[in-house]
């Protein structure tokens, strides 16, 4: 149980939007994943995909049981990215890229042309909170792939919280699981043929607040798997696909790095990243120093690994010009899930987080069938 699990590119959240991809005549360069293609040439009228941000493999076996409706229907585990941060596996998902093909690899980048650290959903600060206009070098993170096929016959929809706000296509707000259920229901209920590429931010902000293996987590991963029985019941001609960005893990302690005065001062700025997958700029001619001293000091709860050697390993995939932006070393949270606390204003002491190469890195793909496709 030890063993760190690494992306694999031919079996990951990504090859789920590259067999999506290329069913709707989209660009495409990335492997497909066998069993959705399979239910894909179906012809189902409706193609629903929906992404359970957190739901991963983890929280669901410890919240439901294994003759539950969701678990029932899982037909394939694959993995998340790395750090399998919502920045980084949402934005494969969506754009159907790798991770080194469009940049928005953790929560927190930092920018020489700035000289900052900046939250890159929010555009902060990431140490100050301040606000900033500044040219990102990151690709368009909206620009979906499902927006660019040769299928006219299915016509695309997606569905977001209010904070997305896509460029093109048709969107439906939906801010809550029952909304998103609701704008799905309706979609399908159309006639013509859909495609929907749906997106609920839950259970992640729960299990965030709460934890994974707590009551409020359970209560939720029950009714998202109750809601998706009664859809499927209502649905005729449809394949439903559920699946997750990444997965979560209950906290088990915190390293505070505000607290640490020597190897601060080996580094160029803050870490950034992620806080169970913090990244490292050293300063010259400290590096080897740097390495050693993280390993006496942390080595327990973090793995410390050379950015260039991830590179060379495929951990963000074998094309791509983003590297540059993940510094001299990245670290991974061990199996003590530890969350490291990164200097910031009000950080945030998660009771379950992600980003780490764990159990957070197993995605389950669920296929529901809903109803035999009528003959024409």
């Amino acid at each position: 149980m030890n063993k760190f699990i690494k992306p694999d590119w031919n079996n990951s959240i990504l090859n789920i939007s590259a067999t999506l991809a290329e069913f709707l005549g989209a660009p495409n360069k990335n492997a497909v994943l066998p069993i959705l293609k399979q239910k894909l040439a179906v012809g189902y009228r409706n193609i629903v995909y929906v992404c359970f941000d957190g739901m991963g493999v983890y929280p669901l076996e410890r919240n439901l049981p294994k003759d539950d409706f969701l678990r029932q229907h899982i037909v394939h585990t694959v993995t998340s990215t790395f750090p399998s941060t919502t920045t980084n596996a949402t934005t494969c998902l969506c754009t159907n890229k790798l991770p080194l093909e469009h940049g928005w690899l953790g929560w927190s980048l930092h920018f020489d042309g700035i000289g900052r650290n900046v939250d890159i959903y929010l555009n902060k600060d990431s140490q100050t909170g301040e606000e900033l206009v500044f040219d990102s070098p990151l690709s368009d993170d909206t620009d979906g792939y499902f927006y660019h096929g040769t299928r006219a016959d299915y016509k695309i929809h997606t569905v977001y919280p209010h904070y997305i706000c896509p460029t093109q296509g048709d969107n439906t707000v939906a801010d809550s699981v029952e909304e998103l259920f609701e704008a799905v229901a309706r979609i399908c209920g159309e006639s013509g043929k859909h495609f929907v590429y749906a997106y609920s931010p839950e259970p992640d902000g729960t299990m965030h607040d709460f934890g994974v293996t707590c009551s409020e987590t359970k209560t939720l991963i029950e009714d998202i798997s109750a809601r998706l029985k009664a859809l499927s019941e209502s649905l005729d001609d449809t394949l439903l696909i559920v699946s997750a960005d990444h997965g979560q893990i209950d906290v088990e302690g915190y390293v505070d790095w505000r607290e640490e005065k020597e190897l601060n001062e080996m580094l160029v700025c803050p870490p950034y990243l992620d806080s169970r997958s913090p990244c490292f700029k050293v300063k010259r001619g400290c590096k080897r120093r740097f390495a050693k001293r993280f390993h006496e000091k942390y080595g327990e709860d973090f793995a410390l690994f050379r950015t260039v050697d991830l590179i060379k390993q495929n951990y963000f995939g074998d094309r791509g010009e983003y590297g540059y932006l993940l510094g001299d070393f990245i670290a991974s949270g061990t199996y003590t899930h530890k969350m490291m606390i990164l200097p910031k204003e009000n950080p945030h002491y998660h009771k379950g987080h992600h980003t780490a190469l764990t159990q957070e890195m197993l995605v389950p793909l669920i296929l529901i069938e809903c109803s035999a496709r009528p003959s024409d």
